[in-house]
């Protein structure tokens, strides 16, 4: 069973910018679609970005274009999230997970424990 630990969160002022990442343990990292997602206080948990096996394709909200980039480093076991011009509206728990795309859907499947993002205003 894969394990997930997500790590680089903290407290960032608007337009600022932050990576988190996502380690991947316990399994075939190279064999797992991911994907991030997020989850502020009284809302649900939705998803940020994806990204396929080999990293070729992503797929971005739109809430986060041109402002956030997924990567991945598969002999590194790792993914990334870069967040640029960060707003307060970003503030969440940021969420790696690992899953499966079929018919140009994402399934998660595992799950990190989360790391907090908070954006001041």
């Amino acid at each position: 069973q894969v394990q997930l630990v997500e790590s680089g969160g903290g407290l960032v002022q608007a337009g600022e910018s932050l990576r988190i990442s996502c380690a991947v343990s316990e399994g075939t990292f190279s064999g797992y679609s991911m994907g991030w997602f997020r989850q502020a206080p009284g809302k649900e948990r939705e998803v940020v970005a994806r990204i396929t096996r080999g990293g070729a394709s992503t797929t971005y909200a739109d809430f986060v274009k041109g402002r956030f980039t997924i990567s991945r480093d598969n002999p590194k076991n790792t993914m990334y999230l870069q967040m640029n011009s960060l707003k307060p509206e970003d503030t969440a728990v940021y969420y790696c997970n690992a899953g499966v795309i079929y018919s140009g859907t994402y399934y998660p499947s595992v799950w990190g424990q989360g790391t907090q993002v908070t954006v001041s205003s």
